[in-house]
């Protein structure tokens, strides 16, 4: 694989999108997107005629213009802060899985509608989406952070209480490895004291043989 294929990879791909509904789901915005639809009758990308025209007779100056998008398409896009509105134009990445319907993240805005950019929350970049992502997972000393910065206060990703309620969280799980480590270990011994009852003495014969060929494998090692 070349260099540029290899680099091409890590692009990231940005589409153009228009918010058509937003502010009623929590940080989820619903966009339209343009999109091509495959003809495979005719073997070629579909072309919409006016509604006046019979579909047989297409115009020249149609028929001769290169179709972009000649389809719609909505998704829904998962806005971090909160600072979409309806009617702005902005671009998304897909890739990013959020939630079982929610693949796209909005990355920046075009044009905005309404409310002007400065007035909205800023919309967090790629870097700092990794990083919130990997804070969220437990995975915050790959970023340097000494400690979960969630709980240090000045941080940036400072949550208040989230130290005291993740000491109340440990020590329940704690708490619950050790019940459960003395169940196991209440059940592996009623398990040996129901093996000891009913398992068979061995007989004087076979005792004799095993003395006999531990105490030659002790000559051998001596000698």
């Amino acid at each position: 694989m070349s260099l540029a294929k290899a680099a091409a990879k890590h692009v990231p791909r940005e589409i153009t999108a228009v918010v058509i509904s937003s502010g009623l789901m929590h940080k989820t915005v619903k966009a339209r997107i343009g999109q091509q639809k495959w003809n495979n009758h005719i073997r070629k990308v579909y072309l919409p005629l006016p509604s006046h025209l019979p579909f047989h007779i297409p115009p020249p100056e149609l028929t001769n213009l290169p179709q972009k998008f000649n389809f719609k398409g909505d998704l829904l896009v998962h806005d971090p802060r909160s600072s979409l509105r309806t009617g702005d134009i902005i671009s998304i990445n897909p890739g990013e899985r959020y939630s079982k319907t929610v693949r796209h993240v909005v990355s920046s805005i075009v044009a905005p509608f309404g409310t002007p950019i400065e007035e909205r929350p800023p919309i967090p970049t790629a870097e700092e989406r990794a990083k919130e992502r990997a804070i969220r997972q437990g995975n915050w000393a790959v970023w340097g952070f000494e400690e979960d910065p969630r709980g240090v206060e000045g941080s940036e990703w400072f949550v208040p209480g989230w130290k005291e309620a993740e000491k109340a969280r440990q020590d329940v799980r704690n708490t619950k490895w050790k019940e459960a480590k003395v169940a196991r270990e209440a059940k592996r011994a009623k398990w040996e004291a129901e093996k000891a009852k009913t398992e068979k003495p061995l007989p004087d014969s076979i005792k004799e043989s095993a003395d006999a060929g531990a105490k030659s494998e002790e000559v051998k090692v001596e000698a």
